[in-house]
């Protein structure tokens, strides 16, 4: 009985050692996630002001070329939060980085409006062209705004 009362006392040391070990890496991880997450939906949520349409309520109508558009958008951003959690190692510094990857997608989508004359009227209207080509701009400059941050 002591045998067994010893070898359970060692387990609970152990397993206390392991969660204590771990700890720092979970918070961690959480803390980023969430803070990941918290950025991509401030993202959407101004994106979303600057054009001058509903992107969701489009979605939601089957409007494929918003769908493209926006997921352009979402997937260009998460690109560069996906960098910036890699290679930063302080939290403050991925959410800075983050929020400068979101000012520079929000200014592609300005610039993309000013170059491609009516392309706001053209995603209303389910202009599927220039919803792959706004998507695909937005993907490809995050993958450059990824790159950059490594």
């Amino acid at each position: 009985l002591l045998r067994q009362n010893e070898a359970l006392c060692l387990s609970r040391v152990r397993m206390v050692r392991m969660f204590n070990e771990y700890l720092p890496a979970l918070i961690a991880y959480f803390s980023y996630l969430a803070s990941g997450v918290a950025l991509l939906v401030v993202f959407a949520m101004l994106y979303s002001k600057v054009t001058p349409f509903d992107e969701l309520a489009l979605i939601r109508d089957g409007c494929t070329a918003a769908a493209l558009s926006f997921g352009g958008a979402l997937l260009g951003f998460s690109l560069a939060l996906a960098s910036s959690a890699l290679h930063v190692n302080k939290l403050e510094y991925f959410i800075l980085w983050g929020a400068l990857a979101g000012v520079v997608q929000i200014a592609v989508y300005l610039f993309l409006t000013r170059c491609i004359k009516g392309m706001p009227q053209a995603i209303m209207e389910n202009n599927v062209a220039v919803g792959i080509l706004s998507g695909s701009i937005s993907l490809a400059v995050g993958v450059m705004n990824a790159g950059c941050l490594s």
